[in-house]
């Protein structure tokens, strides 16, 4: 874990070294000054030497200056060293979703990898500042502290070393019950972030069916999870300060009474009872700080455990070694395939599939909920990688290629419609980068998508809200089938991905299909008949097999499962929405 976390330091290395060296001497320049201010009340105030006191009095003033030049710089160097910790974590962590496959994202959900990104990495980066300072300079100060007391009175200085050892102890047990409170609460943090998270995408939903109050009542359950575990994990830390200051007021107490009989026998000196005094608030004060690191470092190391998780995740599809770079057409081949997204747990969702699909085919796919329809099309593109078999693209094994250059070549318009914030322009050109205005007409005209887009104040400059959120379910789907064309793929797969669209703007894009990209593969999946009807094959799924493949008419007379769906969706007389939608 500290390796992991370590390699992130990178360019702040040199920061990181400086801040504990600025400790070190701000630490020594603030040892000096005790042992100084002795030498002043009694080798000048006690024997009247002026020029004593103002050459130690200068030397003073100089010790000042240097400790308060250490102490700024090292606040300055270890402010870089630790955001810039955690500037490196963040992207380490974003770098390396976005290399997980669909199985990785599986494992973490949203909210626990938003936690990871902001509080587990503040959490940190609080740490590790405070290991830079504190912990550099509290354990020196105590040492130096203990040495100059014991150089001016050993018997006295004793006390102090009991005092350690006693708040030592002590600090240790309360860190010890602390720690398990602290890795629970970061779980409860996620479903604190989970339920706002939800309540904000869904926040429609949530008023249309007047669920505010039902979602308040969820909220506040998660944060006083939170609550709770933190006030349990405080209230053992609250038993550090009273030890601190009963041990702190003990010592002075002591010392105070024991140096008051030294100094009536003349074995101490009053410049010495001051020093010893003023050593003893800074033994304490060190040992309260080193208390206050280690509070911060147990708290942290859940944190550190979570995001060394994230880290060190590998993705579970990589490049083979000599990637093939280039599709040659888009005929896909599924040979005894079979796949489940738990390896080895035997439970497959896709069970003994075969097919033969040649390049420039379109293929419709149909069947109930759960027939993994969504499941077949994700292994084409290689989003998972099947359990057994083998599936070809353009001949060759897709775990034979270069994944970008697939997926390049294999374009999928998911179920779930996903826009970014931007001008309608930035999200087609999430297609291809470098494509030109009239590229994307030409994409939107094909997707149907241009008849409203001319009808905006703004055009393909208007402003895309977060999510998409202003502009309906059927105009979201137009434009990222748009985005998909924009790829020019060798196989677009459209899975269920014109659902919000009427049936004749449906048949209008099926029909710009056949005619402007005749070369492409199509495999579209829907719940009307109406969608894949004219395909030139059509897949029937049930239950992770395949029931039926061949046309329309073919599937009339054979199987049962089509003619079934057929008849339901016919019998009305067709879709509801043809002649609305053809007008």
């Amino acid at each position: 874990m500290l390796k992991t976390l370590g390699a992130q330091i990178k360019e702040f290395k040199k920061d990181s070294i400086r801040t504990p060296l600025f400790m070190i001497l701000e630490v020594l320049m603030e040892m000096m000054i005790p042992f100084l201010m002795a030498s002043i009340i009694d080798d000048g105030v006690e024997k009247g030497d002026i020029r004593h006191i103002c050459i130690i009095g200068a030397v003073m003033i100089v010790a000042a200056f240097i400790g308060l030049y250490a102490g700024i710089m090292g606040g300055i160097c270890g402010a870089n060293a630790s955001a810039g910790l955690a500037k490196n974590l963040r992207k380490a962590i974003y770098e390396n979703i976005q290399r997980f496959s669909f199985s990785n994202i599986d494992k973490f959900s949203t909210a626990g990898l938003i936690t990871r990104l902001t509080t587990d990495v503040t959490n940190v980066q609080n740490a590790y500042q405070m290991l830079l300072r504190m912990f550099v300079r509290a354990p020196i100060s105590m040492i130096c502290a203990m040495i100059m007391s014991f150089y001016i009175n050993a018997k006295l200085a004793s006390i102090y070393l009991i005092a350690v050892i006693i708040l030592g102890a002590g600090l240790f047990f309360i860190i010890y019950l602390v720690s398990g409170y602290f890795r629970e609460v970061f779980k409860k943090y996620d479903d604190l972030n989970a339920s706002v998270q939800e309540n904000v995408a869904g926040i429609r939903v949530v008023k249309a069916y007047v669920r505010e109050d039902y979602e308040d009542k969820k909220f506040s359950k998660a944060s006083y999870n939170v609550y709770k575990m933190f006030v349990k994990a405080e209230k053992v830390l609250s038993y550090n300060a009273p030890l601190m200051q009963f041990t702190i007021y003990t010592c002075i107490l002591g010392i105070s009474w024991l140096g008051a009989k030294m100094i009536v026998v003349d074995e101490l000196t009053t410049g010495e009872l001051m020093s010893l005094l003023t050593y003893c608030i800074n033994i304490l004060m060190s040992l309260m700080m080193v208390s206050m690191v280690f509070v911060m470092v147990s708290m942290s190391m859940a944190s550190a455990e979570r995001i060394t998780e994230v880290l060190n995740e590998e993705p579970e599809l990589v490049n083979p070694a000599n990637p093939v770079m280039d599709v040659k057409d888009g005929s896909i081949v599924f040979d005894n395939v079979d796949f489940s997204y738990k390896k080895g747990n035997g439970e497959y969702v896709l069970k003994d599939i075969n097919l033969d699909i040649r390049s420039g085919e379109t293929i419709g796919i149909i069947g109930g909920t759960g027939s993994a329809k969504s499941s077949l099309v994700n292994l084409i593109s290689r989003l998972y990688d099947v359990t057994n078999g083998s599936i070809k693209v353009g001949g060759i094994d897709v775990r034979d290629y270069d994944m970008e250059t697939l997926r390049n070549q294999v374009a999928v318009v998911l179920q779930k419609n996903v826009l970014f914030s931007g001008t309608i322009l930035d999200n087609l050109r999430w297609g291809n980068k470098e494509a030109t205005k009239d590229e994307c007409i030409r994409a939107c005209r094909l997707s149907c998508a241009d008849e409203f887009i001319n009808k905006m104040p703004d055009g393909y400059d208007t402003y895309i809200e977060q999510g998409g959120s202003n502009v309906s379910g059927g105009q979201k789907q137009r434009l990222c089938i748009a985005r998909a064309l924009l790829k020019k793929p060798k196989v677009l797969i459209l899975d269920d991905s014109t659902s919000a669209v009427d049936t004749a703007t449906d048949a209008r894009i099926r029909k710009a299909f056949a005619k402007e990209i005749p070369g492409t593969t199509k495999l579209i999946i829907a719940q009307r008949i109406s969608s894949v009807q004219n395909a030139d094959r059509i897949i029937v799924m049930d239950d992770g097999k395949i029931d039926g493949f061949g046309s329309h008419e073919e599937l009339l007379a054979t199987n049962e499962i089509y003619r079934e769906v057929y008849e339901s969706q016919t019998q009305g007389g067709g879709d509801f929405d043809e002649k609305g939608g053809a007008e």
